[in-house]
């Protein structure tokens, strides 16, 4: 599956890799991987990683970004990773090299490079690199191996997602096989210090449900100014207070900014990819998200949600 994708790894002696904005652990993961083993395995090329900040998962070694030129793309090959759509590339300079490839596990929405290689039953895109270094004969480090395992566990939460597969199990020991501390990712992942604590507890009072029990969350932008979080936090960061709620199959956390309310949409049982597509969105069958322009909008898109479960 992969041997298009080393094909134009081979051919040029710049790589320049990108992945979607406001990175997760696999974003980063797959990003810090995939620069590893192209620098391990053809150490005469250059290689450059960029897009905006970890924040969040700025703990994860390698997660500081390059600050490159425009003419750096000249002559270049941009990979973007696991990125569904362009409007989410961290960078679009991705435009300027002379050929582009693609790794993704998202659902497909639109063609977005010269190559493309993606495959929605790996449980994350850093599993995707894993499966291409293992399946190519890439010079695996412990760098890359402790970044693609932490791409891995977050986006399997911690291999507990029905997204987790036979193949996510076989390349955990392959990774493992490197000497890293995974009681330090773990701690680093779930580990939160006082005040996040108490965000999160804030934001569990603030949960509401449908007719349907969907749960969600809205917070206005006054509200999240008071907070003094990040969006990160705020948005992605708080769905997952409503992922254990008994007879809760659906929920989705709004919250208001100044590009619109973003929507994150998660499900433990139904596929909601088609109502955040509707939205303009996309992701995964079971977590998706979307940029709505009100809060009507997102009531709408709750009585979607509710109309779903009742079909």
């Amino acid at each position: 599956m992969f041997e298009k994708i080393l094909e134009e790894i081979r051919k040029y002696e710049k790589i320049i890799i990108h992945r979607h904005s406001n990175p997760d652990g696999d974003a980063l993961g797959s990003q810090i991987g995939l620069y590893e083993l192209i620098g391990a395995t053809f150490p005469e090329k250059t290689v450059y990683k960029v897009g905006d900040g970890a924040r969040r998962y700025s703990f994860m070694d390698g997660s500081t970004m390059e600050e490159i030129g425009d003419g750096e793309y000249e002559g270049a090959l941009a990979i973007i990773l696991d990125t569904s759509a362009k409007s989410l590339i961290s960078d679009n300079r991705y435009t300027l090299a002379a050929r582009t490839a693609r790794i993704d596990h998202h659902i497909f929405c639109e063609q977005i490079a010269d190559v493309e290689v993606t495959d929605t039953s790996f449980e994350s895109c850093a599993g995707m690199i894993a499966a291409f270094a293992k399946e190519c004969g890439l010079v695996m480090t412990v760098a890359a191996a402790k970044a693609l395992y932490t791409g891995m566990t977050t986006d399997s939460g911690r291999f507990r997602y029905d997204s987790t597969s036979s193949c996510t199990f076989a390349l955990a020991p392959y990774l493992t096989e490197q000497e890293f501390d995974i009681t330090e990712i773990y701690r680093e992942l779930y580990s939160d210090d006082y005040e996040r604590m108490k965000l999160r507890a804030e934001f569990v009072l603030k949960i509401k449900f449908t007719d349907k029990n969907v749960g969600y969350i809205y917070t206005t932008a006054e509200e999240a100014l008071a907070t003094g979080a990040d969006t990160f936090t705020i948005s992605r960061g708080m769905v997952g207070t409503m992922a254990d709620i008994r007879g809760v199959d659906i929920w989705v956390n709004f919250t208001e900014t100044e590009g619109g309310v973003l929507a994150e949409l998660r499900s433990s049982k139904y596929n909601i990819n088609p109502i955040a597509t509707k939205y303009g969105g996309g992701g995964h069958a079971k977590a998706s998200g979307a940029t709505l322009e009100s809060r009507e909008q997102a009531m709408q898109m709750l009585a979607d949600l509710d109309a779903m479960i009742e079909e």
